[in-house]
């Protein structure tokens, strides 16, 4: 395997650490190659806020997967999620010198290394600066500009932003367990990788991926990104709720909710009943599965509404032909597909992250509580395959590798990770402090 391109994704959830080494085999599908899972002790709403103990979780994830694919894993790409995620669109523009010379790619980097230095409220980093349609001389609508004259170049930015504490957090831990970040990712735009179809980005989709914290959104319209929120809500709200409205231990609320709990109230039998021990020698607990449902499904409808509003908000709700895709680990919940038509009166279906993924021994990666991990690898994998192009494009120059051409909407992510290795470098220099 020495000649092998390895690549490790890190999903650091609120629910669960999750790592995945895989490669790429004969037929260019992913095969995975080690998996690693430790419950997240140290993570709140996609925030870390207790170092050791996600230290302790992300060496033992790491571990479980090193050993299970026999690579000694020191470079990995993270995913970051969280309430404190924001998104915008910013317009931006520059003046060329001379209408005779054709639009090149530094004249496309160039406004898009301008849109890192907007204003944005203190403590926040940009982290992703993707482009959406560009202008060339009032000529709207242009994908690609590359090659085509004109003196005026503007165009529409989505620009996410993280919170700068956040980040130094994911990099700490990271750093103490012994590794390097290669890059940081977006959550949502790892699982779409995962689980969309260029057809449906194409068409028009809306990825909702549910985690234990958080739900993330991310619409696409004509294969570019065109809205990312995040909704203070997940799978663990749901447990919380199951806890308090049927007074029981929250390890009992989560299997109630994972066994027996259903997104619709009406498909449960009133008939149907679960008995829980009694905490030190009392009597069983009688637990009505109906009533189960019923708090599930109030608390899922608000999840959905909310969602369903970011879709309203975003302006391309009649425009999404490909419907709405649920993944995340929430996406599991029984007749949750069927509540999300009803609510919204789109086409739903449940993400798996199969369409990429070989022959595996290891069948777990097929679940969508698994998307964001496997997206991170496949993410990986892009990014490497767009450096070696460019490569093998160049003189051969290493100086030449790290020309990016960042400005074509046509493929958002080759763009959305020059940056953020920016992010890391200042922390990484100083890991020699712990």
């Amino acid at each position: 395997m020495e000649n092998e391109k390895i690549i490790v994704g890190l999903d650091i959830g609120t629910t669960k650490i999750c790592a995945i080494v895989g490669r790429k085999n004969e037929y260019g599908k992913l095969e995975v190659l080690g998996l690693g899972k430790a419950e997240s002790e140290g993570v709140i709403k996609g925030i870390v806020t207790n170092i050791d103990k996600t230290v302790f979780a992300i060496e033992k994830a790491m571990k479980e997967a090193s050993d299970m694919s026999g690579i000694d894993i020191g470079v990995v790409n993270v995913g970051i999620a969280g309430q404190h995620i924001k998104s915008s669109v910013h317009h931006g523009s520059i003046t060329r010198g001379s209408n005779d010379d054709e639009i090149s790619i530094e004249d496309v980097n160039r406004l898009t290394e301008d849109m890192y230095r907007i204003v944005i409220p203190p403590g926040s980093e940009i982290i992703h600066v993707m482009p959406q349609d560009y202008t060339v001389d009032y000529e709207e609508g242009i994908k690609d500009p590359v090659g085509m004259s004109g003196v005026k170049l503007e165009a529409d930015f989505h620009i996410i932003t993280a919170q700068t504490s956040a980040i130094n957090n994911i990099n700490k831990c990271v750093r103490r367990t012994g590794m390097e970040i290669e890059d940081l990712i977006l959550e949502p735009l790892s699982s779409s990788l995962a689980v969309l179809s260029e057809e449906e980005k194409e068409a028009g989709v809306c990825l909702i991926d549910i985690g234990g914290g958080t739900t993330d959104i991310a619409i696409f319209y004509d294969n570019i990104i065109r809205h990312t929120a995040v909704i203070p809500f997940g799978g663990n709200i749901l447990t919380t709720d199951v806890q308090t409205g049927l007074m029981v231990m929250a390890k009992q609320a989560e299997q109630l909710k994972t066994r027996f709990g259903k997104a619709i109230a009406e498909e449960a039998s009133p008939n149907e009943i679960v008995s829980i021990p009694g905490i030190r020698n009392r009597t069983a607990k009688e637990i009505s599965v109906k009533n189960l449902s019923n708090i599930i499904q109030a608390r899922m409808e608000e999840i959905i509404e909310m969602a369903h509003a970011e879709i309203i908000s975003s302006g391309f709700e009649k425009r999404l032909a490909g419907g709405i895709v649920i993944t995340g680990g929430g996406s599991q919940l029984s007749c949750l597909k069927q509540l999300v038509e009803y609510m919204t009166g789109m086409d739903t279906r449940i993400g798996y992250p199969n369409e990429h993924l070989g022959k595996s021994k290891i069948d777990a990666v097929k679940s969508p509580m698994y998307a964001t991990a496997v997206g991170l690898v496949l993410s990986g994998f892009r990014s490497l395959d767009e450096r070696e192009e460019r490569y093998k494009a160049t003189s051969g120059n290493s100086k030449s590798v790290k020309t990016k051409k960042q400005g074509t909407a046509t493929d958002f992510f080759s763009n959305i990770l020059t940056k953020t290795k920016g992010l890391l470098i200042d922390d990484l220099d100083g890991k020699n402090e712990y």
